[in-house]
């Protein structure tokens, strides 16, 4: 055997080492991952952190991150998680395809290494036997590699196949999530369109009726005017027969005038109540009731969201028409109100504040006088004294248990409360005598007044109808004001 000297053997190996390329070193035992660059230059692959987590983790943990989510999630939320996340899977793709490459690369690389190695044991076949097995050793490392390589090719095959299939599932999704979508608009749509339709027929149904009471109610001017004519031809015939048939007949057609005129006002208001509705449709209140003397006006929500009343901070005012100013009503603060004598000619406004939002409510226009209740006021006027039947609900702000039944006088000079020969107060009219309509006392806020008859003595009477109530209110206030006094409620502009 044929003894090689350590320099002569280093030699050899430098020259067969430089004969194969200048970028490879044997000085380890295992050979190393390279991989080909621009011009086929050869680079060292970048390591890999064995602790990271692999493709096939991160695609399981946002999967089942998008299913949990997608419980919680709104149809255009989820729509735009669908997009980002097919963003994502196609991201993934792209990472895998490029690793599919870096494989086939590598796969080159081995295939050029194992072509050396090949020829290094060709040229070292017979000159040393060291050289020859550490070549060798070297090719079944180089194998071994290839092996490794083969299976990393596979398992990236398959997470490439897990990519597309899941972003495939993601499109899907997200077209159904968009489909959805454009469904609910549509339907949305097709709701608003109804809506105003059946808006604008009631609309034109109002003015429809509005000319219709307008052309019939001239018609019957017409009508009255040419009987009104024909009576007095009779009478003027001496005819009295017949002028009493026509004086009937003419009461029976101004009662039905009458009321035409109100049925007619009272179209304009649903009018104007649909008019405003349409204007504001996000109103949380409206105003209900009837916008005349004797009635009661209530304040309710429009939506059941809307904030409860009894958590509101409500106040009424009284607006001039001719100035538009708000004039507060002292201790009117609750849902209900009703109006008193002093409230006709007047637009009456209502402010409910909640969580620092205030939202207004307006009567359609100025409170009206009750139907013959200023000929009844003239009727008593012509009477000394007047009394009317009340009951005692309140004495300085406490309630009163007793319900029986006392007499309210109301004198040209005074007025006096009494139950038979008891007399609970009396006292003429002076500067701090107040009497007004209750202000917030339910449905019978209507029937219901408020007399202080001086400093520290007040009583709130229920009186057998409105209009009793509102006759002795208006009563008082002409005898105190013959007087020189003006009668009226707490911090009101007399």
């Amino acid at each position: 055997m044929t003894k090689v000297s350590p320099e002569v053997g280093d030699k050899m190996q430098e020259e067969i080492v430089l004969s194969v390329s200048a970028d490879v070193s044997f000085a380890s035992n295992h050979f190393p991952k390279y991989k080909l660059g621009p011009d086929n230059q050869i680079l060292e692959e970048p390591k890999v952190d064995p602790k990271a987590p692999s493709l096939k983790e991160v695609v399981a943990r946002e999967t089942s991150l998008l299913v949990e989510q997608q419980k919680r999630l709104s149809v255009r939320d989820l729509a735009s998680k669908f997009d980002k996340n097919l963003s994502a899977a196609a991201k993934l793709n792209d990472e895998a395809r490029l690793r599919e490459v870096a494989s086939l690369e590598g796969h080159v690389l081995l295939k050029k290494l194992r072509d050396a190695l090949e020829s290094i044991r060709g040229r070292l076949a017979g000159r040393n036997k060291e050289d020859v097995e550490k070549a060798i050793s070297m090719v079944k490392q180089v194998e071994a590699l290839a092996v490794k390589l083969t299976q990393r090719e596979g398992e990236l095959i398959q997470e490439k196949f897990e990519v597309k299939k899941l972003a495939n599932f993601l499109k899907q999704a997200s077209e159904d999530a968009k489909k959805l979508v454009n469904q609910e608009r549509s339907f949305a749509c097709a709701e608003i369109e109804s809506a105003r339709a059946v808006v604008q027929r009631f609309g034109e149904a109002l003015e429809e009726q509005e000319k219709n009471s307008q052309s019939s109610e001239k018609q019957d001017v017409e009508g009255l005017t040419d009987e009104v004519q024909e009576a007095r031809k009779i009478r003027r015939m001496h005819q009295p027969g017949k002028v009493m048939d026509m004086e009937h007949e003419l009461r029976a057609l101004r009662i039905q005038i009458r009321e035409k005129s109100l049925f007619s006002v009272k179209l304009q208001k649903e009018l104007e109540i649909s008019k405003r509705a349409e204007e504001n449709p996000s109103r949380l209140y409206e105003l209900n009731g009837s916008e005349t003397l004797g009635s009661y006006l209530q304040i309710k929500p429009c939506y059941d969201k809307a904030p409860e009343l009894l958590k509101c901070s409500i106040q009424w005012y009284r607006v001039l028409s001719e100035s538009s100013k708000n004039e507060p009503i002292s201790g009117a603060n609750k849902s209900i109100y009703a109006p008193e004598p002093l409230d006709v000619g007047r637009i009456l406004q209502a402010d409910i504040v909640s969580n620092g939002q205030k939202a207004t409510v307006m009567t359609t226009g100025p409170i009206e006088p009750a139907a013959g209740l200023g000929s009844y006021v003239d009727t008593l006027m012509r009477k000394t004294n007047t009394e009317f039947h009340v009951v005692i609900s309140q004495i300085n702000g406490q309630d009163h248990p007793s319900h029986s039944v006392h007499v309210l006088h109301v004198g040209k000079m005074r007025m006096k409360l009494c139950k038979g020969w008891i007399t609970k107060a009396r006292e003429s009219y002076t500067a701090s005598m107040q009497l007004c309509g209750v202000r917030g006392a339910g449905n019978a806020a209507a029937k219901a007044l408020f007399w202080q008859a001086r400093k520290g003595h007040s009583f709130v009477l229920a009186f057998e109808s409105e209009r009793d109530r509102n006759a002795a209110i208006m009563l008082a206030r002409r005898y105190a004001l013959d007087c020189n006094v003006m009668l009226a409620g707490p911090d009101d502009r007399a």
